[in-house]
């Protein structure tokens, strides 16, 4: 069984194997943050350590969307 629940589109950003724009996916699988393109399947994942360090400290969150 799959642990993907919430499934968040990329705006703007563009597939780097088949090109495509505003096909990329933002999801957790089993607590792992990855990005799938829906139009060629490419995937990418990147590890919890990563994203800590990946953190931007100088932006602050104005808000955040919740759709119901």
């Amino acid at each position: 069984m799959q642990s993907r629940k919430k499934k968040r589109f990329i705006a703007g950003a563009s597939c780097p194997k088949c090109k495509a724009t505003d096909t990329m996916m933002l999801f957790l699988d089993n607590n792992v943050e990855k990005v799938e393109c829906v139009h060629c399947g490419y995937q990418m994942a990147q590890p919890g350590a990563a994203v800590e360090k990946a953190s931007r400290p100088a932006e602050t969150v104005i808000g955040v969307f919740k759709p119901e």
